[in-house]
């Protein structure tokens, strides 16, 4: 996808001498005791044991079905990436030493006096969502520009911070989706979570939540994503939709700026049915601002069997699910399963050693650590270049090395 300019850059690095046979320390990760998602709801009992049934959901509920699918089905499965060209590779190299030292960030984009904004040290929950795959994904989106991903994944470490990405707690957006109409329930044919719009059941006002609203369903679809997959399916009925119901262009455009500059190689697929006529205009309206990219995952009236399981699929859009949303049920369990995953995945990483750099693979539980300084000969393999000094710079004079 591509992405308008970042604003600013800002990010401080330190980098140490050292000898070239072995790479530098990163900087010491803050201490943040506490998890980096602010999910206060109770979990729920879940399990990967092998005894579950094929198809379980989180309360065990079947016909009809209350609570979010635990897994994929089993003949789900993600298709890999191609390997890395040695030219990707050096530039994922690259990007990686960069961002194993970055240190400090802005407090803010938006100063109020002419004097610098104050700078704060990255947080462990950042430095953890600075995978290995979170790295390529935006030097993908970049088209391999190592310098412009760079700029990139600050920009959106400085948009999380003011947007409040991790600070707005379920029970905030609780009342935005008492509803039911956003809807995360089950997995496509590639393992990509399923979340699901129902814009018939809108039951707010404020626009600015309802944005908030679908950023939070977006990180919980990252939560749920099974190892190997880092998209997901966005699934959208306008069959009972009223002139009223569907967001403003002014939303539109906010939501296309969000996912295309901040959740870039996020959207697998989205596929929009029953759309009246009053919505083909608003289409209309926001194509000029869809990147070439995301337009060609956007679908009309497609047969979703095709695309994600039936037993899966919700029977209104096509599939064999009888889903009864009931908010006290619902709302809890998803909020429950993320954090349970979010909280293994919390653990691996601090096992992994806290680096920049992780693979998403093992946080999910599977594969080894590819963590960066774990071990000489991984450090070799991976080919990251050591670096000479030892200063604190801004980023622009990082970029220019």
């Amino acid at each position: 996808m591509t992405a308008q300019e970042p604003v600013m850059n800002g990010l401080s690095t330190e980098k140490e001498e050292t000898t070239n046979d072995h790479i530098a320390e990163p900087v010491e990760p803050s201490a943040s005791p506490v998890p980096p998602i602010a999910l206060t709801a109770s979990t729920p009992p879940t399990t990967d044991s092998p005894t579950l049934p094929l198809n379980p959901t989180v309360d065990g509920s079947i016909n009809p079905v209350k609570t979010p699918f635990i897994h994929p089905t089993q003949t789900s499965k993600p298709t890999p990436h191609a390997s890395l060209t040695p030219d990707q590779q050096t530039k994922y190299n690259s990007l990686l030493n960069k961002a194993q030292f970055w240190s400090q960030l802005p407090s803010t984009t938006t100063p109020t006096s002419p004097t610098p904004p104050e700078k704060t040290p990255l947080t462990d929950s950042e430095r953890m969502w600075l995978t290995r795959d979170c790295l390529l994904r935006y030097l993908r989106a970049s088209k391999w520009s190592e310098p412009l991903a760079a700029q990139r994944i600050q920009a959106t470490l400085l948009w999380r911070r003011e947007y409040g990405v991790e600070s707005h707690t379920a029970e905030y957006i609780s009342e935005e989706n008492e509803t039911g109409k956003q809807v995360v329930l089950g997995y496509d044919n590639e393992g990509r979570p399923c979340l699901y719009l129902n814009p018939h059941k809108q039951n707010t006002k404020g626009k600015e939540k309802q944005i908030q609203h679908l950023v939070f369903m977006l990180e919980r679809c990252i939560d749920l994503m099974p190892a190997g997959q880092e998209t997901l399916a966005l699934l959208v009925n306008f069959k009972e939709s009223r002139k009223g119901d569907g967001a403003s262009v002014g939303q539109g455009r906010e939501t296309l700026s969000i996912l295309q500059n901040h959740y870039p190689e996020r959207l697998g697929r989205a596929c929009v049915k029953d759309v009246p006529w009053v919505i083909w205009g608003f289409f209309k309206l926001i194509t000029p601002f869809i990147d070439p990219l995301t337009k060609q995952k956007l679908k009309f009236d497609e047969d979703l069997r095709l695309l994600v399981p039936p037993e899966q699929l919700l029977k209104s859009y096509g599939g064999d699910v009888e889903f009864e949303y009931v908010h006290e049920v619902y709302w809890p369990a998803l909020i429950g399963l993320a954090e349970s995953r979010r909280k293994s995945m919390w653990e691996r990483w601090e096992q992994g050693g806290k680096r920049v750099g992780e693979s998403e693979a093992f946080l999910k539980g599977v594969g080894e650590s590819v963590s960066v300084g774990d071990e000489k000969g991984k450090e070799k393999k991976l080919g990251v270049e050591t670096p000479k000094l030892r200063r604190t710079a801004s980023f622009q004079d990082d970029a220019k090395e």
